[in-house]
């Protein structure tokens, strides 16, 4: 292949990305020096970036000083997979309706699911709370599993219907001749060939149940044996002062899960998020 770029052209390429990166890795990487200082030596001056007596004992320590910690990650992985299953098994057959079928206010439907998207959670916290009230589901997990759900179905149906709409529809047209119905299509023809689409809206909406969970949790739930990682961070903050190496430590330990599963689906992400890049 011909090398289209010039050596300074690769070399100003390869500098914006690197500033790029930088700006995006500083903070993790702060938070993560900010993890292994003794909190007598955070605001010391002058500023130092590597710390001299610089440990890992905030990672042993910060499961004593919130003790259940184990608990609050549990929690937060087990209803960001509830929600991200819910979804998924919500979110196919109707992105598919969305992506073959013309019916009338389909557009319509589509818009208001925009406009959904654009009301902040801290918005309708009232009438969340009094719609879980008279569901009976405050203190559950249901509390935090229902918005979430709700919240992340309409990004999640324009992703997956934009996915299913460059997938060519003679699949279908064969599917039919050959007698298949619509929902035998959509099982074993469409499905295989939407996993990569499928896997991308899966883990942003993993991603977005793990993220959201906090204003859920102090508003719908009061019992610690279901509260979500982010309350359990919260409580690093104590009256007098803010663990912060602790608390540094925390949400690194507590952010690991969600680490683990994209890194391990990270090939089909990539492969997902590139499809239909270049037309075959």
């Amino acid at each position: 292949m011909i090398n289209r770029y010039r050596w300074y052209e690769l070399v100003a390429i390869y500098a914006g990305i690197f500033v790029f990166l930088a700006f995006i890795l500083a903070p993790f990487v702060e938070g993560f020096i900010v993890s292994l200082k003794p909190l007598s030596l955070l605001f010391s001056s002058p500023y130092k970036f590597w710390p001299e007596n610089g440990s890992f004992a905030a990672y042993y320590t910060m499961w004593e000083s919130v003790p259940g910690f184990a608990r609050y990650i549990f929690n937060s992985f087990f209803i960001s997979t509830i929600v991200t299953a819910i979804v998924l098994i919500l979110v196919i057959p109707a992105a598919y309706a969305f992506a073959r079928f013309n019916f009338r206010g389909s557009g319509l439907l589509l818009g208001a699911f925009l406009a959904v998207n654009m009301f902040s959670g801290a918005v309708l916290l009232i009438p969340l709370f009094r719609l879980m009230r008279s569901f009976g589901v405050l203190n559950t997990y249901l509390a935090m599993i229902m918005p979430g759900v709700a919240f992340l179905i309409p990004s999640a149906i324009w992703l997956l219907r934009t996915y299913m709409m460059r997938i060519p529809r003679e699949l279908d047209e064969a599917a039919f001749v050959d007698g298949a119905s619509h929902f035998y299509t959509l099982r074993r023809v469409i499905l295989p060939i939407a996993m990569p689409g499928i896997t991308v809206v899966a883990i942003t909406t993993f991603i977005g149940a793990y993220a959201q969970q906090f204003i859920y949790a102090l508003t719908f739930n009061s019992k610690t044996e279901y509260m979500p990682l982010p309350v359990g961070l919260f409580a690093y903050f104590g009256r007098q002062e803010v663990i912060w190496n602790e608390l540094m430590a925390a949400s690194f330990v507590g952010i690991a899960p969600a680490v683990v599963v994209i890194f391990l689906l990270q090939r089909y992400l990539v492969s997902g998020l590139t499809a239909g890049a270049v037309k075959q």
